[in-house]
Parts: C-alpha cells; structure tokens; sequence
C-alpha cells in the first residue's frame, strides 16, 4: 500500500501519515476536509508507527514528531493518500520551506488488519528536533488528542515580530545560524 491510484485524476497518490492538528476532529483538519472535497486527498484509515517515535508538544501547544527512531512510543495516527497538489497546501501550512517541519518517510500499521504501508510524515526540522525531546525530558506521548489541541494558541494569538522557528531555537539554545539551507 505504498502508493494509491487517485479516483478521477489518474494521480498516484503520496500516502501522509497525519498525528497532531490534522487528524480528523482537530484544528487543522479542515485543510484535510477541503482537500478531500476536491478530490486532492483520500482518508485510508487509522494506523499507528511500527516504530517508537518521540512526539512532543512545543511552543504554543504544537506537536512534534521528532526523528529518533527507537525513542518514545508507537504513534497514534491517520493515513491520507494525497495528489501533488494537496501535498503542496500540506507543506505550505507545516512550513516546509521555513524549516519548520520536513518531510521524512515513515511505516505504519493500519488498525485492524495491520497491513503496513510506506508513507511520510511531517518532523521536526532537524534544527531544533532532538534538543526539544531533550527540553521536554525525553518524555513524550503516543497520541495527540483533542485534550492537548486545547492547549494550541491560535497563529493570530502569538508573537508576530519573530518565526515559531526562531522561537523554537531560542527555547532549545541554538542559534539561527545553525539552519542549513
């Protein structure tokens, strides 16, 4: 189940491993929702890493999945099948290009039959990944629920004058610098 033929577009979809915001029921998912409408995005169904994996909660409430494969738990998740187009609107709202999150490929197992599938998922960027698991005591969750989306503080509700990225780095201690573009 690595990649999905798309209903009506003849696309190969990119499968997305979603576990914070963008899981059905939480803020983000409405860009889901949207994509789906426009045939940009498909729901496989719930699933969960075959790895342990460390997610976090950082500033403002956040999540983060960071790449310590080995560390933390198994993730709680949803897996999407989406076209280019709807991959490009999910790297615009994580900040792909700001170095916010990246994508990197991950498995999973899907609930119930345990078939397991290549997708990708949005990380930490490497530039301030680790040193947050290391900030929040390697102590993490398996799951991102609507309970901790309760402590998300809305974009129009943080800092306007710096990034989340520069924040991130300063909470972390390093310095801007250290991204490599």
């Amino acid at each position: 189940m690595s990649e999905a033929e798309s209903e009506g577009k003849g696309e190969k979809l990119r499968l997305m491993f979603t576990y914070g915001t963008l899981k059905r029921g939480l803020p983000n998912h409405t860009l889901l929702e949207d994509l789906i409408g426009k045939k940009d995005a498909v729901f496989r169904g719930s699933c969960v890493t075959t790895e342990h994996y460390p997610l976090v909660c950082g500033l403002y409430g956040v999540p983060y999945l960071i790449h310590l494969p080995g560390s933390g738990h198994q993730i709680k998740g949803e897996l999407y099948g989406v076209t280019s187009r709807g991959l490009a609107r999910l790297d615009e709202l994580e900040g792909v290009t700001i170095k916010h999150y990246e994508r990197r490929p991950i498995r999973v197992a899907m609930d119930g039959s345990g078939e397991e599938a290549e997708a990708e998922a949005y990380f930490a960027h490497g530039c301030f990944g680790e040193a947050l698991w290391k900030k929040r005591g390697v102590v993490g969750m398996s799951e991102y629920t609507s309970e901790n989306a309760l402590d998300q503080v809305r974009i129009e509700r943080r800092a306007q004058d710096r990034s989340l990225v520069d924040e991130l780095l300063d909470l972390v201690g390093s310095a801007p610098s250290s991204i490599v573009d």
